[in-house]
């Protein structure tokens, strides 16, 4: 099942950075029902109202507990009703994931936090820019990176680190 969930991270990352800062401006992409119901979609995941809401709150949840501010056991109430049923695949055994309707695409995203958690333990964490409120997972071997993107908060967190030190040193 670990395998699996893994194939899953895009659902997860895409599910933390639904609240990006755009223009120095924080942004809900799941904020009303129309918007959350296209994003379930566009994640090939069951779209309803109870679906949305139970995306949101995980999101929420996910979010404070990568970030340090909440226990994990906050994620308890997503993994309620999810079992795993198996089977036989030619010859080998195949597992069937069962997820509650309703709360289906918020209890894979916990699952998914949960195998990441396991299998690369810290890798997944916030942008180190205090800025940005994305997240990454770290594929790097030395478990270093920093910044959601190199392109963006990186170099923005590097050019400003530099010119506080060039006016540090010419104010001294």
């Amino acid at each position: 099942m670990t395998v699996a969930l893994l194939t899953d991270e895009g659902l997860l990352l895409d599910l933390l950075n639904t609240t990006p800062v755009v223009d120095g401006h924080p942004r809900d992409d799941l904020a009303g029902e129309d918007a959350g119901l296209l994003w379930l979609t566009a994640h090939d995941q069951p779209a309803s109202a109870e679906e949305w809401r139970a995306a949101v709150e995980a999101r929420t949840a996910l979010q404070d507990v990568i970030r340090g501010e909440r226990s994990p056991d906050s994620l308890e109430p997503f993994l309620a009703g999810v079992s795993r049923r198996p089977r036989l695949e030619g010859v080998r055994i195949a597992w069937d994931l069962d997820l509650p309707e309703g709360r289906s695409a918020a209890a894979r995203a916990v699952l998914v936090w949960g195998a990441l958690s396991e299998s690369g333990p810290g890798r997944l964490r916030p942008c180190a820019n205090p800025e940005c409120r994305l997240f990454l997972v770290d594929r790097s071997k030395p478990n270093t990176a920093r910044w959601c993107s190199m392109a963006t908060c990186g170099n923005r967190m590097k050019a400003r680190r530099h010119y506080e030190r060039t006016r540090d040193t010419s104010a001294g």
